[in-house]
């Protein structure tokens, strides 16, 4: 890999990324930065009491962290593609004039999540280390905590780890990839 000067317009000239593979990002200075994806919960909707446990919990669990972590929020485009072509082939098969109505305005509704760029917001806690078995040890730790706090957690993805990166460089914005652009 032949290095660019500072002068350099392309962003992987200045971004310390190797590489992206096996659920982590691998550093040029050999650090992995792995983590997991913590499935959305509304406790908004839970008794006063449960919202009161479910906070201690996730105080409690913070404190039990004793390394360098981020908490990375990231939008995600919404895809309904499929759901959308299901409700076209259901609208083609209905005969029912009622039946047909109600299909119609999920199809509207869906046409304005896709033109009003509906984005699902994802929670992440990431964090590196240079000893890939420390990583996964965190990895299991941070899974079982959160458990422990009512939440669903997972090992974060390579597409997950492409998609905060892209959020983090873009502003959040949507890129479409293939698109040359002059230097």
């Amino acid at each position: 890999m032949s290095k660019k000067g500072n002068s350099s317009g392309f962003t992987e000239d200045w971004l310390p990324v190797r590489a992206i593979q096996n659920n982590m990002i691998i550093t040029r200075d050999n650090f992995k930065v792995s983590g997991v994806k913590i499935s959305p919960r509304n406790i908004f909707i839970l008794d006063p009491q449960m919202q009161n446990n479910m906070l201690v919990a996730l105080r409690n669990f913070y404190n039990t962290i004793d390394y360098e972590f981020w908490l990375v929020v990231a939008d995600r485009p919404v895809d309904i593609s499929v759901y959308m072509s299901q409700m076209q082939l259901l609208l083609n098969d209905t005969q029912s004039p009622a039946v047909r109505k109600l299909i119609m305005q999920d199809i509207q509704k869906g046409e304005t999540f896709i033109t009003n760029n509906v984005v699902d917001t994802e929670y992440y806690f990431m964090f590196k280390s240079k000893d890939q078995d420390l990583l996964m040890k965190r990895v299991r730790q941070m899974i079982n905590g959160l458990a422990t706090c009512g939440l669903n957690a997972s090992l974060i993805s390579n597409s997950d780890l492409r998609l905060v990166l892209e959020n983090f460089l873009n502003g959040g914005t949507t890129t479409e990839f293939g698109t040359v652009m002059p230097v």
